[in-house]
């Protein structure tokens, strides 16, 4: 009976036309699990891969899927991470047919190997001059070869020249004392609360427009105006920093079709140019009349206006732009991001900031009777504060103002760490990680402590290719000694009559930027010296983490 009730069922016409559906699509499902099958064979063969190259690499998309989840969060973090687990160097894999493939080193030796050993094998290289060349043209900061070294040359003799040493330590003076100070005050009697990072940015970018273009853009005048140049240098800062996260054919597209951040940078560039141009033609005017002689300028544009190319030639008014923007750019924000991360920092270490103080105590006690107001610090003053200038590069250690930097391989060439590299490899020197990395700097490479710069009371300087803050080897920073001079006088300056207090919960991240700005800027409250302090605010600094 069962037999015959098997045979009854095997042969029904309803089951018999099932079957042969299902045999038809036997193939289908074959097919389906075979790409199913393959799936979870590339996503772990991807997986592993990320325990030898650091990342997770995907077929056809690369690492990009990792990189945009970290640019999501924290970049700077999410890459540090990256780098100490690699022990330093990693080779980041982009999507096929982009130019996102770089080798990422934080490792000293590189470093030395590519900014001194073998510089003329590391240039900027062809990808960073064309993402910048809108913005930089063909100036120092973006220069190679022969541009670069009679520019640099040129910058070199004027930065060591007694005038333009007077000059520069003039116009500060005059920015703290005739308009940093008097805003802060009205900011301190107003009660309200200020953004300190701002105010800096302001600051420099008035001091630096006075040294390379002799002229002042008034950024940091009461009510703090938005001055049309300064925002469009910042603007255009911006979008040039967004063509090196997306493929070079995606940004010549935007930039083709004139949308998105193409069109902000053009827009910015021509305000930029228009200002540049304008001060160009009129400085050229001035220096071939009468004027000239009874007004001697140190300025870097006239510098360069009264000079001549290889040729015998007056340098074209596109070259003086060039000179002017990009040393505005490398001026700018040096010394006002790492102040505002100093002030930041000094707020979590109150220890700290009165040692600043009784260093600063000392020195104006050696006057005798000077006002507290009337205040200026010499520069032999400036010279002497060493805690001041350990705890400023402390600052610069965890908080670089240009957190990586851009190289490209001429030759093939192998890194000390063995680390092989093709010609025409791009190499990113990540210094923000370098800052972070136990390996350079011990156990307590994530600690604030301005003391490790210190020996015998008196500040000693590291090697540029451990602490790579100022770039190192032939591009080390020519205006490092200045930056250091200007960051300590407007330190000093505030922190002599202030205290300087972060607003409660007001968020401080790091932006993806080409400098290292605060996200949210720093927005803060001020208390004179001689005003109770708040009680709690000492505690609660106290119980905060290292940073």
């Amino acid at each position: 009976m069962d037999s015959g009730n098997e045979s009854i069922l095997f042969y029904s016409p309803g089951v018999s036309t099932a079957a042969a559906g299902l045999f038809r699509l036997l193939p289908e499902i074959q097919v389906v699990e075979l790409l199913l099958a393959i799936s979870i064979f590339v996503a772990i063969h991807s997986l592993r891969k990320r325990g030898r190259q650091g990342l997770t690499s995907w077929p056809v998309l690369g690492m990009l899927p990792s990189l945009v989840l970290g640019v999501r969060k924290n970049v700077y973090e999410w890459l540090t991470g990256v780098l100490n687990h690699q022990g330093g160097t990693f080779t980041f894999c982009g999507p096929w047919f982009t130019s996102l493939q770089c080798v990422i080193t934080a490792d000293p030796r590189n470093l030395e190997h590519l900014l001194k050993v073998k510089f003329t094998n590391f240039p900027k290289g062809e990808y960073f001059r064309t993402s910048v060349q809108d913005l930089l043209g063909n100036g120092i900061f973006s220069a190679d070869d022969e541009t670069w070294r009679r520019q640099r040359k040129i910058a070199s003799l004027e930065f060591h020249s007694a005038e333009f040493r007077s000059m520069t330590v003039q116009s500060l003076v005059e920015l703290v004392h005739s308009r940093l100070l008097p805003v802060l005050a009205a900011a301190h009697d107003q009660r309200t609360p200020i953004d300190l990072q701002d105010v800096l940015l302001r600051l420099t970018f008035d001091n630096v427009c006075m040294i390379a273009l002799g002229t002042d853009p008034g950024c940091l005048r009461p009510g703090l105006p938005e001055i049309p140049f300064a925002k469009a240098f910042e603007d255009a800062t911006e979008a040039t920093t967004m063509r090196f996260v997306m493929p070079t054919g995606v940004w010549k597209a935007l930039r083709y079709l004139d949308l998105g951040s193409e069109r902000w940078l053009r827009r910015s560039i021509e305000v930029v140019d228009e200002f540049a141009y304008e001060v160009i033609r009129a400085r050229k005017e001035e220096l071939s009349s009468s004027e000239q002689t009874r007004t001697a300028r140190s300025d870097l544009l006239s510098v360069f206006t009264k000079l001549t190319d290889e040729d015998g030639r007056p340098y074209s008014d596109k070259f003086l732009r060039d000179v002017c923007v990009n040393f505005i750019l490398a001026g700018r924000d040096t010394s006002s991001v790492a102040l505002a991360w100093f002030f930041w920092l000094l707020n979590r270490h109150p220890k700290v900031e009165q040692s600043i103080l009784s260093e600063i105590r000392k020195i104006t006690e050696e006057r005798g009777g000077e006002a507290d107001g009337e205040l200026v610090f010499k520069p032999e003053e400036v010279k002497r504060m060493d805690y001041l200038h350990a705890a400023l590069s402390e600052a610069l250690r965890l908080y670089p103002s240009v957190p990586a930097d851009h190289k490209e391989v001429v030759e093939d060439d192998v890194f000390p760490d063995g680390t092989v590299l093709k010609k025409g490899t791009k190499v990113i020197y990540a210094v923000y990680a370098m800052g972070r990395m136990e390996s350079i700097w011990g156990k307590d490479c994530g600690e604030y402590k301005p003391e490790r710069w210190l020996k015998d009371g008196r500040f000693t300087s590291e090697s540029a290719y451990k602490f790579a803050a100022f770039n190192g080897g032939p591009r080390l920073c020519l205006g490092k000694d200045f930056a250091y001079y200007q960051m300590k006088v407007v330190a000093a300056s505030i922190l002599h009559r202030y205290r300087v207090q972060v607003v409660e919960k007001h968020p401080v991240v790091p932006k993806m930027a080409l400098t290292l700005y605060m996200k949210h800027g720093l927005r803060v409250t001020l208390c004179r010296r001689d005003e109770p302090e708040p009680a709690e605010k000492t505690k609660k600094n106290e119980s905060q983490d290292p940073l």
